[in-house]
């Protein structure tokens, strides 16, 4: 891994590569569906092959740690694995963990998944905010330190988000847009794009917040779940040339034949491959 910042790693590998990120999520209905059991030998037949697929064709993926966790050490171990292959081949690896606590736990956290030495290190995670922006620290700082990043949970497409995400503190502000603040501050003067970013729901509808933070933006509910190019293009405006669309179950639903999960994988930069002109 080159010692250049995350954001500056992203933005290089978005305009190669096209911006869409492959989810790596190993359900088990996928699984099935690939004509593999749902144990740690079919866990990392489809894994590996995803990556093997997508590799030379996506900037990102994004493996979804629970899927890896549920089965235990030896699911962790293939999510080492992938990762370890993912890097080798010149993919960046957003590792979805959507962790979140305070002080020494947070910090562990962070030793976890943003120290280099780690065997889970990934090029940047997800967080939760929601224990205070605050909380974050620690897993901000590491990964700066390590040239690594940290996608902030902003504004997720849920229907029990909104009673927390848009909420109003006293000086008017939503919770989302008060988040999203604090992303400005922390990517300011960064060139070309700062290391800090957020993860917001293509299907959030028009919630009047500025994306303008000059981070990356991981937006997952693309394809299966209803999100469109015209979706992303209306919610970021100018931002969206800091997109990463996240598409997993569309996609993966191509295999397991590699030539049919890269042809998709083609497809949908191709479909999203203009919002990152410049």
């Amino acid at each position: 891994m080159s010692n250049t910042t995350f954001g500056a790693r992203f933005r290089a590998a978005i305009e190669r590569h096209g911006p869409v990120c492959v989810g790596i999520d190993p359900h088990a209905e996928l699984l099935r569906a690939w004509g593999l059991d749902d144990d740690v030998a079919g866990l990392e037949r489809f894994a590996l092959t995803v990556v093997e697929a997508v590799a030379g064709e996506v900037a990102v993926v994004k493996p979804q740690s629970a899927f890896y966790e549920r089965h235990g050490s030896r699911g962790v171990a293939v999510l080492e694995k992938v990762m370890e292959q993912a890097r080798a081949a010149g993919i960046l690896v957003l590792l979805d963990v959507k962790r979140g606590d305070i002080g020494s736990t947070s910090q562990a956290y962070a030793d976890a998944y943003l120290e280099r030495t780690s065997p889970l290190f990934a090029d940047a995670i997800t967080a939760s905010p929601y224990l205070g922006f605050g909380s974050l620290t620690p897993m901000i700082d590491t990964a700066l330190r390590n040239d690594a990043g940290v996608f902030v949970l902003a504004l997720t497409s849920n229907k029990e988000a909104p009673a927390v995400q848009h909420a109003v503190d006293a000086d008017g502000r939503t919770v989302a847009g008060s988040v999203l603040e604090s992303l400005r501050g922390l990517n300011a003067g960064a060139d070309p794009l700062g290391s800090i970013g957020a993860v917001v729901g293509a299907t959030i509808g028009d919630v009047g917040e500025s994306f303008d933070f000059n981070g990356p933006i991981l937006v997952p509910g693309v394809g299966a779940q209803g999100g469109t190019v015209a979706d992303v293009r209306r919610i970021f405006g100018a931002a969206a040339a800091n997109v990463t669309p996240s598409s997993s179950r569309a996609l993966l639903g191509q295999g397991p034949s590699i030539p049919g999960l890269r042809e998709a994988a083609r497809r949908a930069n191709d479909e999203f491959r203009g919002l990152v002109a410049r």
